[in-house]
């Protein structure tokens, strides 16, 4: 099982496992093996004590306060806003909204957008291997609504069908909202083309983005998407944080999500009037501490090098599947030509949750389960599957032992 991972000079996982103090626990009496990163990435060293500063230092509520706290801590928040913007590239700064997920982000074009847009009769298009957060907001506008949810299919190896997505679009068609990467099969999407497309048709987009940003160079204006989702914690930064990118002529038609602080420009009993963009969405005291050291994960990205980190984990995926495919029996669920560091797989008849427990018995972490995505589930036959999902700070090494592990689960469980 020879392979080489080939990366430039400045890319050294070993010195950026360094970074990662949660890297050196001990599991069940093993060293810690951690392929859950699709649900949630580690955090490096410097996030971690960016939080801790904050709050030892200058935690104070932000905007509305004129001492010497609330101004520092106002203008790392604002600091914070401006990175994700450079890192998205987004035309406008204003068009960076901050939430607390992905999920919130899909939630607010679906309650404010969606259901001041959508009437009866209208189509929204989403994919088979959709996240249910990319799935249940459109239903429930559509139940309301009296609108159309159209899927495109999924072939079988988990690539998007494009001559029949284009079939599904029409003049009913008001917004597509697709993952750029599929959480479970790890299939990325040709988002470009897909945007395309729906302007053509006269649709609006949304790209999830929750599965890409951490493993793609992201530019939104290059992708052309109406919005754009995507959570801190998937891209080593602290959780509760999510970011919705908007072209600024549709913030700005849109109506507000939620009503209280921060929102508003003037309130009285008889009428209220809204703040400008940004903060006309982003009601009440936010998530400060978390969304100020958000800006050291992107910068921990950006001096690590996205190239760089892109090219070691395609690499590293490449040796994974390999090494997969020699465990007989094992069934790998998503081989699309072009795809991130996700391997879905079954082994013989064994249930993915007993793989799962086993492998943590063996100090190694993986996903188990539908992975809040039942209907590609459905579509392939399957209640769910075991997932490893790659960091840029995973080995070779933990693959090996990933395999040896799983080769000893089997012989178990059989």
């Amino acid at each position: 099982m020879e392979a080489t991972v080939e990366v430039t000079k400045e890319f050294d996982v070993h010195e950026i496992r360094q970074r990662f103090p949660v890297l050196t626990r001990i599991v069940n009496k093993k060293p810690l093996i951690y392929f859950d990163n699709a649900a949630t990435a580690q955090k490096p060293d410097v996030v971690i004590d960016a939080l801790d500063y904050y709050y030892k230092k200058y935690n104070a509520n932000i905007h509305r306060g004129i001492h010497a706290l609330a101004e520092e801590a106002t203008s790392a928040y604002e600091a914070t806003r401006t990175a994700v913007h450079k890192f998205l590239n987004s035309k406008f700064r204003e068009e960076i909204i901050f939430t607390s997920g992905t999920t919130e982000s899909i939630n607010l074009v679906a309650y404010t957008w969606a259901r001041k847009n959508i009437k009866k009769g209208d189509e929204i298009i989403v994919s088979t291997m959709e996240h249910h957060s990319n799935i249940v907001p459109w239903q429930l506008v559509c139940e309301e609504k009296g609108a159309r949810l159209k899927v495109i299919p999924v072939n079988d190896r988990g690539e998007l069908d494009m001559e029949a997505y284009k079939s599904l679009l029409s003049e009913k068609t008001k917004i597509v909202s697709v993952a750029h990467v599929s959480n479970v099969l790890g299939t990325i999407n040709p988002v470009k083309e897909i945007v395309k497309y729906a302007h053509e048709a006269g649709a609006i987009t949304l790209i999830d983005g929750a599965q890409s940003t951490v493993h793609l160079n992201i530019d939104v204006q290059d992708i052309d998407c109406d919005f754009f989702a995507f959570s801190a914690h998937k891209v080593y930064g602290p959780g509760g944080v999510g970011v919705l990118y908007g072209k600024k002529k549709i913030l700005e038609e849109m109506p507000v999500f939620k009503g209280g602080g921060e929102m508003i420009s003037e309130v009285t009993f008889e009428k209220t009037t809204y703040n400008e963009l940004p903060y006309k969405f982003e009601a009440g005291t936010p998530n400060v501490g978390d969304v100020i050291v958000f800006k050291r994960s992107l910068e921990f990205l950006e001096k690590t090098g996205r190239k760089n980190i892109h090219k070691y984990e395609q690499e590293l995926l490449k040796y994974a599947t390999g090494a997969f495919k020699e465990i007989e029996g094992l069934r790998i669920i998503g081989t699309a030509k072009n795809k991130t560091g996700v391997i879905s797989f079954l082994l013989d008849k064994i249930h993915p949750q007993d793989i799962g427990v086993l492998l943590d018995q063996q100090g190694i972490a993986v996903r188990t389960g539908h992975h809040c995505a039942q209907p590609l589930m459905d579509r392939f036959g399957i209640k769910g599957t075991a997932r490893a999902s790659f960091a840029m700070y995973n080995t070779r090494e933990e693959v090996d032992r990933f395999v040896v592990a799983l080769r000893k689960a089997k012989k178990m469980l059989q």
